[in-house]
């Protein structure tokens, strides 16, 4: 996801920065814990996952308080009741009527103050890793005194660690991001500061008051909030449920924060998220390149020079793959000399073949044997244990076979996906048959028919692009695909990976994830590869 724009909103003297991301249904405003940082919590990928997961369902307002991040520095803590009315002064600057609030560990004080004091402007609220009483559920005076004396002796270098989340606090990485995220999101004499009005917090008196639904989240071995804190909470609110994830890890960014961001939509939307879909399977364009004829090379050169040419190749090889766009992980170079590789589009695989045996023939001065073909493969990368034993890879490697040297063999299924693109062919006569694991059907074969440069550039004439059905009237099941559906399809239909489609609509991959789910439901289509020869055949790629 892309950063948000940074915007501020005023009250009174005070400016407070403020971020609106997604565009959901209700609105939903996160208030932040001890300190915080509205650049910088988008560099860690935990805190950035929850944000993206809450503004999937809403649109969610985010802030830093007044002393902390981006917002104006003050000389002095503010009180709860200031506090509280900042999170008025977002709301209508963004023009919020009515949100959820969540309030994560300190700011859960202020969002339930909030929800007392103005119930109408509140739809729910979230109170997660919060507490009633600071120096009953979370630190007594001679600890805070202790914590006063850390924060002047090493804050900005990762002091906070050992208190919120002490098993990953040797993590380099997250120690580093942590750093900054001190440094950036309070000087120390405002850390200090924080702490001791943080340390008279009790809003006991007040949690009687508070009628609106509320739900309180705890992780079940929260390093810095004591286990009774929830229990109390879910008592003492008339409209509370308590709900116990698991993990550790006191920030809420911090650890698995699938569980939590899962507790919170069920509450704001009414509907629990349907289980992430596990993809172990992806389409993508298959690209088997075999040395033709090795051992006629290695007898006219000698072992020793062939052996020596070969080095030469996988370092050429392996520099064509990195030039080009669209190569998924885990291509792999063969001790013969053989190369599988796989791609998110076939247009890309078909010239990176191209350029491959022009690079083979140069350095080898032997033809290269290329066979594409365009199906499901496993998620893992091609060169990972087990990744290899795919279909498509084993068709490929037969098309490969049946190639000539120094040509660039495809299946009728590449070519279909390819129109448009200005790449030519010859269809030949000879035709491979598959066996009924593979449809039992005769594959098209396809020799790429032009030798010259611009051949592989801009369209200039390509494979006939199919046409609608007369009257512009869609075959069944496609006429059901909503507007952005038939969008996915005709972008699945190009070779697009799920990453690449998400990238060219401006939406998050998991709300792809979801529409390609349904286009394959709706067309009652087996697989991306059916799903996209439908599209073509209707001219809608």
């Amino acid at each position: 996801m892309a950063r948000p724009q940074t915007r501020y909103a005023r009250n009174g003297e005070v400016h407070l920065a403020y971020q609106v991301v997604g565009n959901g249904p209700v609105d939903l405003v996160y208030v932040p814990g001890f300190i915080n940082n509205l650049d910088l919590q988008w560099e860690h990928e935990g805190y950035a996952h929850l944000l993206s997961r809450l503004a999937s369902f809403s649109r969610l307002i985010l802030f830093d308080k007044r002393g902390t991040g981006l917002s104006d520095p003050v000389t002095e803590a503010p009180t709860l009741e200031q506090r509280m009315d900042d999170v008025r002064a977002i709301m209508d600057a963004v023009g919020s009527e009515r949100a959820f609030l969540v309030g994560a560990s300190e700011g859960g004080a202020m969002t339930a103050l909030f929800a007392a004091t103005y119930p109408e402007r509140t739809r729910g609220l979230v109170l997660y890793g919060a507490y009633p009483s600071f120096a009953a559920y979370v630190s007594g005076p001679e600890k805070t005194e202790q914590f006063l004396a850390d924060i002047e002796a090493g804050w900005g270098t990762g002091m906070m660690l050992e208190r919120f989340d002490p098993v990953h606090q040797f993590d380099p990485d997250l120690r580093a991001w942590w750093s900054r995220h001190e440094r950036l999101g309070a000087s120390p004499r405002m850390a200090q500061q924080l702490v001791r009005m943080n340390a008279s917090i009790d809003i006991r008196p007040i949690l009687p008051a508070i009628r609106v639904p509320t739900l309180v989240l705890h992780r079940a071995g929260d390093t810095w909030i004591g286990h009774e804190a929830g229990p109390f909470l879910e008592a003492h609110i008339p409209a509370a449920r308590l709900v116990t994830v698991p993990g550790d890890a006191h920030p809420i960014w911090m650890g698995d924060v699938a569980p939590v961001a899962d507790e919170i939509e069920a509450f704001v939307t009414g509907q629990r998220p349907s289980a992430p879909l596990t993809v172990d399977r992806v389409l993508a364009t298959v690209l088997v390149a075999e040395i033709a004829d090795p051992e006629r090379g290695a007898a006219a050169l000698g072992d020793a020079v062939w052996c020596a040419r070969l080095d030469r190749w996988r370092a050429e090889a392996n520099a064509v793959l990195a030039a080009k766009s669209g190569v998924r992980p885990g291509a792999s170079l063969l001790s013969d000399g053989t190369l599988l590789a796989s791609f998110d589009g076939p247009a890309r695989a078909v010239r990176c073949a191209v350029a491959l045996r022009e690079a083979a023939q140069r350095l080898l001065d032997r033809g290269l044997r290329c066979g594409l073909h365009v199906g499901e493969v496993a998620a893992a990368p091609l060169g990972e244990a087990g990744a290899n034993a795919g279909l498509a890879l084993h068709v490929a490697r037969r098309v490969a076979a049946l190639a000539a040297p120094g040509e660039v063999l495809v299946s009728g299924t590449v070519r279909d996906l390819v129109a448009g693109s200005g790449l030519r062919f010859r269809e030949r006569e000879a035709r491979l048959p598959l066996g009924p694991e593979a449809g039992g059907v005769r594959l098209p074969l396809l020799a790429f028919a032009a030798d010259d440069a611009a051949a592989l550039g801009p369209p200039v004439t390509g494979a006939p692009v199919p046409t609608a059905p007369p009257g512009d009237a869609l075959p069944a099941g496609l006429a059901e695909l909503s507007p952005r559906e038939r969008e996915v399809l005709r972008l699945m239909a190009r070779g697009l990976s799920n990453p690449a489609i998400a990238a060219s609509l401006g939406v998050s991959e998991n709300t792809v994830k979801r529409q390609a789910a349904n286009v394959l439901l709706k067309l009652g289509a087996p697989s991306r590869t059916a799903a996209a020869a439908l599209a073509i055949r209707a001219g809608l790629a």
